[in-house]
């Protein structure tokens, strides 16, 4: 194996699984799909070296995402009723935050690949910019321009 691309696979292979995991996979099959990803990463004609971490988190991303399919399992979501049974919120109260929640959620799914993908990790995962664009291949500057358009549509949506 490539010298550089072992020091990389050894330096991330943490966040390489959590990719895999955050797609719903266990630990056996998240290592699974990492080692799918790199074998495929280096059977390229002409790996990209200079973008091999994108490279190889996208490859992982997939592959996960080609176990759940295969095997019909669906991502794992968190619960929203824990987030509306506020226990001083009155039913009119819990019955407008659900129809918002309804609607933010509608309109996030109505972004374009990018942009969800941006809101997602950013402001619903909570994660780091750089963290977020070394994920996704995408330079710092491009993941903050793509949440700052992301939530003026989000805003135009919800005021509809």
């Amino acid at each position: 194996m490539d010298p550089v691309i072992d020091s990389l696979v050894r330096t991330h292979r943490r966040a390489l699984v959590a990719i895999a995991r955050r797609e719903g996979l266990g630990p056996e099959e998240a290592l699974e799909c990492v080692q799918d990803a790199l074998c495929t990463f280096l059977s390229l004609p002409h790996p990209p070296h200079d973008h091999a971490l994108a490279a190889i988190c996208v490859m992982v991303r997939n592959a996960a995402r080609n176990v759940r399919r295969r095997h019909h399992r669906l991502r794992i979501h968190d619960p929203i009723a824990d987030e509306l049974a506020a226990p001083c919120a009155d039913a009119e109260s819990l019955v407008s935050r659900a129809e918002d929640v309804a609607r933010l959620r509608s309109c996030v799914a109505a972004l374009r690949g990018p942009q969800r993908e941006v809101v997602l990790l950013r402001l619903l995962e909570e994660r780091s910019g750089e963290d977020v664009a070394s994920e996704l291949g995408l330079a710092r500057g491009h993941v903050d321009v793509l949440v700052h358009r992301a939530k003026r549509s989000l805003r135009e949506c919800m005021s509809r």
